[in-house]
Order: structure tokens, then sequence, then C-alpha cells
């Protein structure tokens, strides 16, 4: 059932991340533990969105965002009251010229990216392409616990310079 839920708010999310973006919208990925499907009740539901034409700044690009939150915020708030679901939405708005750049961020993404839209595949393309320098430098993701950091190059010399 708590994945289901979580599953409806993806949706109604999506859908409002669409009416507000229009077509300034290129991506929408969900990361963190709801894409691995680990999430528990008070777990966040984590949303990188990717799209055209953003204020120039995190504040700017979160207070634009503020609008998609009040849409969804019923739900949530239904969530809480019927559900006990504890959520919130945790965003993170990239243009596309700072997704070109990259991120830590995406290397998490790589297993656990669950790509709701992707405009021309812009966001398969990304992650894909990180996927396989990954996999060329012999990366792998350690778990300790519920924890995990990445061995991003095992055979690391001292000194050596490589890049992702």
């Amino acid at each position: 059932m708590l994945k289901e839920k979580f599953k409806e708010l993806e949706a109604r999310l999506l859908s409002e991340i669409k009416s507000f973006y229009g077509g300034r919208l290129i991506s929408v990925v969900i990361f963190g533990s709801v894409a691995r499907e680990t999430q528990n009740f008070d777990s966040d539901l984590d949303v990188l969105v990717i799209a055209e034409g953003l204020p120039k700044g995190r504040m700017k690009r979160i207070s634009e965002f503020e609008t998609v939150e009040e849409k969804i915020e019923p739900f949530l708030e239904s969530l809480r009251k019927e559900e006990g679901i504890n959520t919130y939405i945790s965003a993170i708005i990239k243009s596309t010229e700072e997704v070109e750049r990259g991120s830590p961020l995406f290397l998490d993404m790589v297993e656990d990216a669950n790509i709701l839209f992707d405009r021309n595949g812009f966001f398969k393309e990304k992650l894909d392409k990180l996927r396989k320098r990954l996999k060329e430098l012999g990366s792998r993701r350690v778990w300790k616990g519920n924890a995990w950091y990445w061995d991003l190059k095992p055979d690391y010399k001292p000194g050596e310079i490589f890049e992702i």
C-alpha cells in the first residue's frame, strides 16, 4: 500500500510539473529511496526537474516550484491524515546546461533513477554516458548498511588524474 501511494504521488506530481513548466520541461526524474522502492512512512520524494528558461539561482527556482507544491499539497495532507505518510517533495531544479556539466548527484541516479518524463531521451542519454564511463573506470557503489560510497577507480594510483 505504501508503494502504491507513492506511485500515485509521483503521477500527480508529474501532472502538475507538466502543467506548470509546459514546453520548457525537459525531464522529470525520481531518485532516492522512492526510486529504490525502499521508502518508509517518513521518506521524502526526491525529484530532479530539468527545464529551459529557469530563473537564475536556486532560491528563485524553488520559489517558482512552490506553485507546483501548492497544487500537490492537498494530496500530501490527505496522505498525512489518512495514511500516516509524512512525506514532502524535495526538488532539485536544473537547466540543460547544468546537466551537461554534470553533478555528483547523478552518480546516485545511475542505478536508481526512475525517469517519468524525458523529452527526446535527454537525461537517459546523460545517464547512459555516465554508466559507460563508470564501467570503463571499474567504478562500483559500495554499500555500508543503509549508506554507500562510490569507489570511482578501484585501481587508482596516487597522483593519477582521471575524469568521469
